[in-house]
């Protein structure tokens, strides 16, 4: 069965900094914590100028929902400017990177995946009146980014999303979104190919 999360269901967490606040959507495996998740979805609001966590092992990605962005300074190699006219940027967990708030709270959608056991890719789509999304992965999540609501179904089932909700897909090949105008996120996660000794 699909798997519905329903964003007015959850809790933020402040961060022990005060810079701001994250959302936890889904970790895998379940409960697991920062220092044992495969991957893990969530939602940040980030309120203060200040250093990112750092995840050795990690790679993340981030891109911006509402808000009007954040410099990112990641490590000594790039200056990212996480905006509407460039909303998404990728990085390793373990870089030391420093955010800049200038303008008001900035809230953005995060995934992580554990290098050594998976990695991921994010897809921003716009859905004018209906899209087709075929599956292209194990595990895919969609996350309504921006619109009222969607309505999301297969050959067995219809789900109806609103802002911020996620769904885990379940199994079937082809899905088909239906919304006025809307903006989501399709994220794949995908087992790491192992070399062979």
């Amino acid at each position: 069965m699909t798997r519905l999360i329903q964003y007015a269901s959850l809790h933020a967490t402040p961060w022990k900094n005060g810079g701001g606040s994250t959302t936890e959507l889904i970790v895998s495996p379940p409960g697991a914590t920062f220092e044992d998740f495969d991957w893990r979805i969530s939602i940040a609001t980030i309120s203060q100028s200040g250093p990112f966590s750092q995840f050795p092992g990690i790679d993340r990605t981030l891109t911006l929902i509402d808000g009007p962005g954040v410099v990112l300074d990641v490590g000594n190699e790039r200056r990212v400017a996480l905006s509407e006219r460039e909303p998404v940027v990728a990085f390793p967990g373990e870089t030391a990177v420093m955010a800049t708030v200038d303008g008001g709270a900035t809230t953005d959608f995060n995934v992580m995946t554990r290098r050594d056991c998976c990695e991921h890719q994010v897809e921003r789509r716009v859905v004018r009146d209906f899209s087709t999304l075929e599956r292209r992965s194990e595990v895919t999540v969609l996350f309504l980014a921006e619109g009222e609501s969607m309505t999301v179904h297969s050959g067995s089932e219809r789900i109806a999303m609103v802002r911020y909700d996620a769904l885990v897909l379940d199994k079937e090949e082809t899905w088909t979104l239906e919304a006025g105008l809307a903006t989501v996120f399709i994220v794949d996660i995908m087992a790491t190919e192992k070399e062979e000794a």
